[in-house]
């Protein structure tokens, strides 16, 4: 029999569902319990894909294309397993399927209404999900009118099942008043009362806030959210969110959830192993996207999973107000460079500024997506002469377009589609850098998430196989196209056109991260 663990938020955005969800799922695993996860967003958005990053974080892209919101990353990296487009459900998604279904006669000339074909087909959803346990998250708070008709979905279906099959818990904010010296409860139990009004009472909950709440007040809370004072856990910032998994063990969380459930819990081989001790490299992320940290929440997750302190964020578009004097100045004091993917041509020119500086002087650097296409193209103007390189997604009448659309991507454009998406396989050449950063390995598969190619077909020039003479790039790694390039003379200036980020898990950190951070012992 499925069992449902449904996370609600309460009081604010961003108080830390999906960390508390993902924990809660990597606890259960350790416990031996099949489990799996199921984020809701209740935005109308069909998927996250035109989601500006400087609103709503980075786009997640899963091994078969999906594009997520940032949560699934969370799930990801927690549970050390690669989730699909099934462990996501948005607003958009089920009304356009409703729709379409209704378009193709199929309610048989019914009104089509919220309750019961919506109600139904997120509840059908929900039911496909594999678990042994499932863990729900509902995007939002409790109250936006948005997560109404999910609130009311989770409700039927525990109405549907057997009581010990569903748990509600709910997540919300504890403020501390500075003013007068204490914890206000009143936002939570006003939460509380919101979620009442949609026929669900919280199992749990879950109590977030800025430093650790005295009991007092957690009882307040137990006696109006109408649970056991056992059953309200308090969780406050910590510098690392991967030790959530071990405070919420500490609760006897994983208990309580099965004694409600009644599961079986085999906690005999409980390991969790993240990292606690971090180098103090200075990393410079040369970003764009500065509205939110979430924007670069993967590679951010990456460099820390690696054991090294978080990197810090470079603006772009200052570096390209800069003389070249105060760009040097400006990066000399970090020890390595990440440029980040990205779209639009806002900051490029910074970004380039910053990848000269790294090639010139020797300092690691690694380009992902669109890093790795302005690799190419500083190295087109400055070390080839060729001025005004560009690619064509920022200069269309660039007189030499060593980034472009290729005519196998013009083709995916006319059947519809819009991006390489997803798992790509591709090969390794040896005798290079990446080859040895694998590890040997020569056959790869990585996720992409872009529109624009290197010109390899007019611009052979720019590059050279392993091991052939010529100051050029080289070639480190090919499909249909050029997805790696890399310089011999260099202790790291490396450039790919995936995303090594997005499958980083705890207690395995992609090696490009690794080995970026290692080079900077050796350099």
């Amino acid at each position: 029999m499925k069992k449902y663990i449904v996370v609600t938020g309460g009081v604010l955005s961003g108080v830390g569902k999906g960390i508390f969800s993902a924990s809660l799922a990597r606890l259960l695993k350790e416990c031996s319990v099949k489990v799996n996860v199921l984020k809701i967003d209740p935005y109308l958005n069909v998927d996250a894909g035109t989601m500006n990053p400087n609103q709503h974080g980075e786009v997640f892209v899963t091994e078969d294309g999906y594009e997520a919101d940032l949560d699934l990353g969370h799930y990801e990296r927690f549970l050390g397993e690669n989730m699909s487009r099934k462990n996501n459900i948005t607003a958009g998604q089920v009304y356009s399927t409703i729709v379409q279904r209704e378009r193709e006669g199929g309610y048989l000339g019914s009104t089509v209404q919220i309750v019961p074909h919506v109600t139904g087909e997120i509840k059908k959803r929900i039911e496909s999900l594999e678990g042994e346990v499932n863990v729900i998250e509902i995007g939002g708070t409790v109250g936006d009118i948005e997560s109404e008709v999910f609130l009311e979905s989770v409700r039927e279906l525990a109405l549907e099942k057997s009581v010990d099959d569903f748990l509600f818990i709910h997540v919300t904010y504890v403020p501390y008043l500075k003013a007068s010296n204490e914890f206000k409860t009143k936002p939570t139990q006003q939460s509380v009362q919101l979620l009442r009004r949609s026929g669900i009472n919280p199992d749990m909950i879950v109590v977030r806030s800025e430093s650790p709440i005295n009991g007092d007040s957690l009882k307040k809370v137990a006696l109006f959210g109408g649970v056991p004072n056992d059953m309200v856990i308090n969780l406050s910032d910590v510098p690392n969110v991967y030790s959530v998994v071990e405070i919420l063990k500490n609760h006897e969380v994983h208990r309580k959830v099965a004694r409600r459930l009644k599961i079986t819990l085999d906690e005999s081989g409980f390991k969790w192993d993240y990292p606690k001790v971090f180098k103090t490299y200075k990393i410079a992320l040369v970003a764009k996207y500065l509205g939110t940290d979430d924007a670069y929440k993967s590679i951010i997750e990456s460099v820390f999973l690696s054991g090294c302190v978080k990197p810090s964020i470079v603006d772009a578009q200052i570096l390209e107000e800069m003389n070249w004097e105060q760009v040097c100045d400006t990066l000399f004091e970090y020890d390595a460079l990440i440029i980040p993917g990205g779209f639009g041509k806002r900051g490029i020119e910074g970004k380039i500024r910053a990848i000269h500086f790294a090639r010139e002087y020797k300092k690691p650097i690694l380009g992902i997506c669109l890093g790795m296409q302005l690799m190419v193209i500083e190295f087109a103007r400055n070390v080839l002469g060729y001025k005004d390189a560009n690619s064509t997604e920022f200069d269309p009448n660039t007189p030499y377009p060593v980034i472009t659309l290729m005519e196998e991507q013009k083709r995916i454009l006319q059947l519809g589609g819009t991006m390489r998406l997803g798992s790509q396989s591709m090969r390794i050449l040896k005798n290079t850098k990446l080859w040895q950063i694998y590890g040997g390995v020569e056959q790869v598969s990585e996720r992409h998430r872009h529109r624009y190619e290197v010109n390899y077909d007019e611009y052979p020039e720019l590059f050279k196989l392993p091991n052939e003479n010529g100051n050029k790039l080289v070639i480190s790694a090919q499909s249909n196209f050029v997805e790696a390039i890399e310089l011999e003379d260099h202790p790291y200036f490396i450039g790919i056109q995936y995303h090594p980020e997005l499958k980083t898990k705890v207690g395995n950190p992609h090696p490009l991260f690794k080995a970026l951070i290692d080079s900077i012992k050796s350099n």
